[in-house]
């Protein structure tokens, strides 16, 4: 599908929209963000299982659920075929290779692979990937909403244009102002890399462009004249995307549909994880508990996982840290209370989600003017507890820039879907595998396991067969999928496995795991050796 080109907002549709959104689209007059509004703020079991701490089950073993529901203690055997699996598994890939110029590939990337494999219905992960034409460089990242859709499908179409907007020089931002200002045709800004599924709205294309114009009027009318700092171009754009959810959604719409839209957005959260890539110098822009990996070729040919990103959430100690020290010492041990912010919500940092940043009195008084669904939703009523000085959330991301070197192969954006269920050891290692076609056999690992002889001969034979196999996926975001979900205890894919995970019914696949969206970027070394030498 040839990808779109332009400054306004693409307006894309297709037959598969249907399927994605039918939830969504039937509830518009029901819930807020694919929230039900009979259900309190004790029984929100819509949004992914750990985002709230109101929404988790106990971290009880999969088979005693399964074993403790009735319904099932006779048990029935249905299993996919592998045919049906890797329909399934590929419903959602998408692949570009940057072109060659005069036979050469003069981009330090070579491509990216990119797939999302759902556990919501809807699915409420979304991925963005464009190449910026204005300034050099290429966007990619993945955005993991909660509390519904619909923030993460607004940040995944509106940030990269705060990005490059930010990165833009004055007088390119000049000519796109007077271009509007007369009526001419604009300079395209990103050109999109899509799957067809890849939604926009169009019905909010016209709001979205009105706040990005806002923005780069100020830019323009704040102008210093010095180079602008990709890391500070980052910061910036994330920080005034929220900022601008906040206040479309404070302003309201005449149009009642617009209206609630926007409301969803913001009372809705996303997180995000972006890349920046302009030639050797490499930016990620983190905002939650998504990541970025690095995968790195070591001099005998095994694999290394670099974090090029750090988790916003109980995990990190200078995250508490952080939190604690904007708030007065009398609220130390309610900020984050239960590895939660204010006791539900996982992530410290995110897009929207205004119901942690907003005061109570805005709040109510958003609520009373808004449309009948918002004030009928329990959701919007509840007020977390110990709520006194807000705001407590921030979308301000964390970036951490790097140089490429030759032996920096490929980088892996992917939501906390996949990092709950693999090690990033194990995650590059797949990838590098898959790149490279190159096995560097390891001991097989049975752990604490009794292995027959008949089972070891059963583990080896699978082996072989995996690594004469390796190609069967033409995607390396497919294959690391394939591997997050069916890995059984000794590391190897199990088709019986994911044949049970991928046939789970949606009310128990969202509690067994998470949405799943991944970009593995590949870089070309060769470009990358030569950049570097000629900055020596």
């Amino acid at each position: 599908m040839p990808a779109q080109t332009q400054l306004s907002f693409p307006l894309i549709c297709n037959c598969e929209m249907g399927k994605i959104y039918s939830t969504t689209c039937s509830c518009h007059h029901k819930h807020l963000c694919c929230l039900s509004p009979h259900l309190g703020h004790n029984h929100l079991r819509c949004a992914p299982r750990k985002k709230f701490a109101t929404l988790c089950r106990p971290n009880e073993n999969f088979s005693q659920f399964i074993h403790a529901r009735s319904y099932v203690s006779t048990p029935q055997r249905f299993y996919l075929t592998p045919p049906q699996v890797n329909s399934i598994l590929k419903a959602n890939e998408y692949s570009f290779k940057v072109p060659e110029f005069d036979g050469k590939n003069v981009s330090s990337v070579l491509g990216f692979d990119s797939n999302q494999l759902p556990a919501n219905a809807p699915i409420e992960d979304r991925r963005s990937a464009a190449t910026s034409l204005q300034t050099r460089g290429m966007l990619l990242g993945v955005f993991d909403g909660h509390a519904g859709c619909a923030c993460a499908q607004a940040v995944s179409e509106r940030l990269f244009y705060y990005i490059a907007v930010s990165l833009l020089p004055h007088e390119t931002l000049l000519e796109i102002e007077n271009a509007v200002e007369s009526g001419r045709a604009l300079l395209p800004i990103l050109q999109w890399h899509k799957h067809p599924n890849d939604y926009f709205s169009k019905e909010a294309s016209k709001l979205y462009f009105n706040s990005l114009r806002t923005y780069w009027q100020e830019l323009i009318d704040l102008n210093t004249g010095e180079t602008t700092d990709v890391k500070e171009a980052l910061i910036n754009a994330f920080k005034r995307l929220d900022n601008d959810i906040s206040l479309e959604a404070q302003v309201g719409d005449p149009n009642s549909f617009l209206n609630y839209l926007v409301l969803r957005v913001a009372f809705s959260g996303a997180t995000a994880c972006v890349a920046h890539v302009d030639g050797v110098d490499l930016h990620i822009a983190n905002t939650g508990d998504s990541r970025a990996m690095l995968g790195v070729q070591e001099e005998d040919g095994s694999w290394s996982a670099v974090a090029l990103s750090y988790d916003h959430n109980a995990q990190n100690e200078s995250e508490v840290v952080r939190l604690k020290t904007k708030h007065p010492k009398a609220e130390e041990k309610s900020v984050v209370k239960q590895d939660r912010l204010l006791g539900l919500l996982m992530p410290f940092r995110a897009f929207g989600d205004v119901k942690f940043k907003w005061s109570i009195d805005l709040q109510k008084r958003v609520i009373e003017s808004g449309p009948d669904q918002l004030n009928d939703n329990e959701y919007t009523k509840f007020i977390p507890p110990n709520y006194h000085t807000p705001p407590y959330l921030t979308a301000e991301p964390e970036v951490i820039s790097h140089k490429l070197r030759p032996q920096d192969k490929f980088l892996i954006l992917a939501t906390d879907g996949l990092w709950e269920t693999m090690h990033r050891q194990e995650v590059v290692r797949i990838v590098g595998e898959y790149l490279t076609g190159v096995h560097h056999q390891q001991p097989i690992a049975v752990g604490g396991y009794k292995v027959t002889l008949g089972q070891m001969h059963g583990l080896l034979t699978e082996r072989r067969a995996r690594i004469s196999s390796v190609f069967e996926d033409q995607n390396a975001a497919t294959h690391l999928i394939r591997h997050a979900v069916g890995n059984n205890e000794f590391g190897t894919v199990d088709h019986e496995r994911l044949s049970k995970t991928l046939s789970l019914p949606e009310e128990l696949a969202r509690m067994y795991r998470d949405d799943i969206t991944i970009i593995v970027v590949q870089f070309n070394s060769h470009v990358v050796g030569e950049s570097n030498r000629e900055l020596k």
